[in-house]
């Protein structure tokens, strides 16, 4: 009785080693394929395999997990797909602070909803309840930009990025952010992230 229990506690640990290696084998196949299609600026094929990965995130480790989601948000970014595209920017900015890719494109993407908000700013009445909520709605906006695209600016020095940081200050009347900006990038630019370690 006893080799009969034995052999099917065998067979049962035998059949889970053959699933697991099977679906290991699969998301591992699905990882080879994302890449490459990353690797040859492919979006659309880079989403199709990587939406069958997601499900399967949680057996990634860490930092390749971070960089899947990193190249993912890329993908759905290059599709124009900004409210998904910023989930997974979301995920990196947050297990990876100093990749400062990932801010730069959060601050590109907050700033575009700002001027969809401002386009709305320059038809209503001023002074209206629409116009001050649409006001509200802007600087809220705009607060959310500009972290990223300080963060940006600090790692990776560019003029127009600089030019839109002021324009966005200067819109919400922030006079102290704008002028102690001199003193947070040299802060900022200390840790900076341009690669993300998948090891």
């Amino acid at each position: 009785m006893k080799k009969k229990y034995l052999f099917l506690f065998l067979f049962g640990l035998a059949v889970t080693i053959a699933k697991a290696q099977t679906t290991d084998t699969v998301l591992m196949n699905r990882m080879g394929d994302f890449d490459m299609a990353t690797l040859n600026s492919d979006p659309y094929a880079a989403l199709l395999t990587g939406e069958k990965i997601l499900p399967d995130t949680a057996k990634l480790e860490p930092k390749i997990r971070v960089n899947f989601f990193a190249k993912l948000a890329k993908a759905y970014d290059d599709v124009d797909q900004d409210a998904i595209a910023t989930i997974y920017y979301e995920k990196v900015a947050a297990a990876a602070p100093d990749y400062f890719v990932a801010q730069r494109a959060l601050g590109y993407i907050y700033n575009d909803r700002a001027e969809e908000i401002q386009v709305k700013l320059h038809t209503a009445p001023k002074g209206s309840p629409a116009y001050n909520q649409l006001l509200e709605g802007y600087k809220k906006a705009v607060r959310k930009a500009l972290p990223y695209l300080e963060k940006a600016q600090a790692c990776d020095p560019d003029d127009d990025t600089l030019d839109l940081i002021r324009t966005l200050y200067m819109n919400i009347h922030d006079e102290q952010g704008l002028s102690s900006l001199s003193n947070r990038l040299p802060e900022l630019a200390k840790k900076c992230v341009d690669l993300l370690d998948d090891k």
